[in-house]
């Protein structure tokens, strides 16, 4: 068999790899480079997330399969720090509980962590928090060179990369390029991002732009990546801009501050008044942030879809899906590429794939 993936950022990446080490013939195509895009862009959260049943199912395998990548990846680029759900109140704490009880149920280790535990976990977080939840085995990488990892593995196994080579159009079991080249095989994946809409007509993906900062370095000042509760709040809100307190400690000592979110379709301009208001929250929640000095700001594009989740799946005979992961495709890319390998290859997958399919809007 052969495949041709169109996009190398990181779900791309993992198709290829999971494609090539099953015994597929695979090509790899990009129009800039592998690792770009929304990989680029974006933070390198590794987290389980129990938004919805179908989510938390594909967070939890993807993770798990992160963390047996992990033991071949240099340390400077995998951190195992855990993640911190942060409860303001009574309420939020409640809800900490019953996430908590969820995760547990479902084999994710998870951990109450009162007021007083949560300020010797994290100094830097404001006074007179309730407290939060644990999670220990989430993790933080650096997506850019996690996607050439994969690549790099793929290649191993005879797949072929080819950088700079816009794509026009995709066709059942053809690709064609800009120039007018076409390139055939008896699949063809659209793992395109933000852009999967542009290349194959009826998928309903949207460019969500968001803001992000890098301080300059302050090695121990976070230990943990630290969000609020009231995170997947902004995550759902489609009505207005929306911003939420969102800190990832990096490998080099500096902070990554996140996070905002807006519809402007390919406005890719900082939005200042958007990424004061991102800052301030930070500031709000973690005061320790008001003394780092922020050394760059920049947007990227997630990828939307109307229910929050990929696309994963055959779309029509020759073409395949695998996009629309807004903020979490670099968690999600290793269980979607083996989600995806296990439905081309007609073979048992490891979880349920319905609440994913590639037709469901059509």
């Amino acid at each position: 068999m052969t495949a041709i993936v169109v996009g190398a950022g990181i779900v791309g990446a993992a198709c290829a790899d999971e494609l090539a080490r099953r015994g597929v013939r695979v090509t790899l195509i990009d129009a800039a480079y592998c690792g770009g895009g929304a990989t680029a862009a974006g933070m390198g959260h590794l987290v389980v997330m129990d938004d919805s049943p179908a989510q938390f199912a594909l967070t939890q395998l993807s993770v798990s399969l992160w963390r047996e990548l992990a033991v071949d990846m240099d340390p400077a680029e995998f951190d195992p720090c855990g993640t911190i759900w942060v409860a303001a109140d009574d309420e939020e704490m409640a809800a900490a509980e019953r996430k908590i009880g969820t995760y547990r149920e479902l084999g994710v280790a998870a951990e109450l962590v009162s007021g007083k535990e949560l300020a010797t976990l994290e100094p830097g977080l404001r006074k007179g928090l309730a407290g939060g939840m644990r999670v220990p085995g989430d993790a933080v990488l650096y997506p850019t060179n996690a996607a050439r990892r994969l690549v790099e593995r793929a290649e191993a196994y005879g797949a072929k990369l080819r950088e700079g080579r816009r794509v026009e159009s995709i066709a059942p079991s053809c690709v064609r390029h800009e120039d007018g080249e076409e390139v055939f095989a008896d699949v063809v994946i659209n793992a395109a991002g933000s852009h999967a809409g542009e290349l194959t007509a009826g998928l309903p993906i949207q460019p969500r732009k968001g803001h992000l900062a890098i301080t300059d370095r302050y090695p121990g000042a976070v230990r943990h990546q630290v969000l609020e509760l009231g995170y997947l709040k902004s995550a759902h809100s489609t009505e207005a801009p929306s911003v939420a307190f969102n800190v990832q400690p990096r490998k080099t000592g500096q902070l990554l501050i996140g996070s905002s979110r807006e519809f402007v379709g390919w406005d890719e301009s900082i939005n200042h008044d958007l990424l004061n208001q991102m800052l301030a929250r930070a500031v709000e929640m973690m005061p320790a942030v008001e003394r780092c000095s922020v050394i760059r700001a920049w947007t990227g594009f997630r990828p939307a879809t109307p229910d929050k989740l990929p696309l994963i799946g055959e779309f029509e005979p020759g073409v395949w899906v695998a996009a629309g992961h807004e903020g979490l495709g670099i968690t999600t890319s290793l269980g979607t590429s083996k989600l995806l390998v296990d439905q081309i290859l007609n073979e048992n997958a490891s979880i349920d794939p319905s609440p994913y399919c590639a037709r469901r809007f059509v």
